[in-house]
């Protein structure tokens, strides 16, 4: 048998290969999320702090000494946010019994006001309430999430020490692939690597900047328009931005609520204009601008690769989904192979109209009508 021998499998068998290594890669995800969660968002931060390093190495500072005070900053600048956020979300849980009962208060006039309207026993609807709705929200603080709880604290310690190691050993991996191919696959290897490196950083940057902006936008937005714990929510917001469209529903949901029940239905409103209008802003100036708009991912596998995240890690998931997503469409992208896949995943829809009729109609009578002798 000769070396140049290529062992070829049919359709089906690739399919069933393709089938089994996505459940068993799904299964590990799932199993090991206490391990790779943390994993995943040093990698992230790795890649978003790595031109820092590099700048500061440029002016000769000792490599640890650069990853150690880069890590030391950005988790100091990070724990400051944070603080003021759970201090803000401190005073927004002592206001809850409140808020409870002036909602429980609006939700009576409602009902009553409904069941006018049309004929039906408010009874009725406050026991499928109370059986669809409040037995559900009850169930938000239990042991499971006090668990969960301690394990995102667990993960917070474990997020600066896998930074600092991805950091570091940043060139060993880089060499690792390296030896995964052969010599004279080198040079386009590195520029591929450099031409993914440079895009995924390009959009994290982007990713992260357009947070920042729509946190100030939603935050002075609920401030004028007097709406309490503006800061809070308007963060809130933005990172449920991060979620692409379930998020942005989600988000204009929380503000309208607490509009309705700490200020008026008028409020209401308010809320629910000014959140279409910084969308708006949103999608049409700050997305195109800021974040890079070639690994742009389509709607629909957006919605299915949330929903996956979600499945598997949590709300963790859902918020790695995007960029992780973003990451493989890039490498996809540089990959002869995995080009048709990369292609999926984006949003540039074709425009060329492909006519199947004649094509299948001369295959139809290649296979029936006989050639003459």
């Amino acid at each position: 048998m000769s070396g140049d021998y290529e062992l070829k499998y049919p359709f089906y068998a690739k399919i069933a290969f393709v089938f089994i290594t996505l459940f068993a890669l799904t299964y590990t995800l799932w199993i090991a999320k206490t391990i790779i969660i943390p994993l995943a968002y040093a990698t992230i931060l790795a890649i978003l702090l790595n031109p820092i390093i590099n700048f500061l190495s440029k002016y000769r500072v000792p490599k640890v000494l650069a990853i150690g005070s880069v890590t030391v900053v950005s988790f100091t600048v990070l724990s400051t946010i944070i603080y003021l956020l759970i201090v803000q979300s401190t005073s927004f849980i002592s206001m809850i019994p409140e808020m409870k009962t002036k909602f429980n208060e609006m939700s009576e006039q409602f009902l009553t006001w409904f069941s006018n309207k049309t004929n039906v026993q408010s009874s009725t609807i406050e026991n499928w309430i109370l059986t669809n709705g409040y037995n559900q929200l009850g169930g938000m603080i239990t042991g499971k999430n006090i668990t969960m709880a301690g394990q995102l604290a667990a993960t917070s310690l474990l997020i600066p020490v896998y930074l600092c190691m991805i950091l570091y050993f940043k060139p060993l991996f880089i060499e690792f692939i390296r030896k995964l191919f052969h010599f004279k696959h080198h040079q386009a290897l590195e520029e591929v690597l450099a031409s993914t490196k440079n895009i995924i950083q390009s959009y994290l940057v982007g990713l992260s900047l357009e947070l920042v902006i729509v946190a100030t936008l939603n935050a002075i937005g609920l401030y004028v328009l007097g709406i309490e714990y503006a800061i809070l929510l308007g963060v809130l917001g933005a990172i449920l931005n991060l979620i692409p469209y379930l998020g942005g529903i989600l988000g204009v949901l929380v503000f309208m609520i607490v509009a309705l029940v700490t200020k008026s239905p008028a409020h209401m409103i308010y809320v629910m204009v000014l959140y279409s209008f910084i969308q708006f802003i949103d999608n049409n100036l700050i997305v195109p601008r800021v974040v890079a708009s070639r690994v742009q991912i389509n709607a629909l596998v957006s919605i299915i690769v949330v929903l996956i995240g979600g499945a598997i890690w949590g709300i963790t998931g859902m918020f790695l989904s995007i960029p992780f997503i973003a990451i493989i469409k890039v490498i996809f992208d540089h990959i002869d192979g995995l080009r048709p896949w990369g292609f999926l995943l984006g949003d540039i829809v074709p425009t060329k109209k492909i006519n199947f009729v004649k094509p299948t109609l001369k295959l139809v009578s290649k296979l029936i009508i006989p050639k003459k002798a």
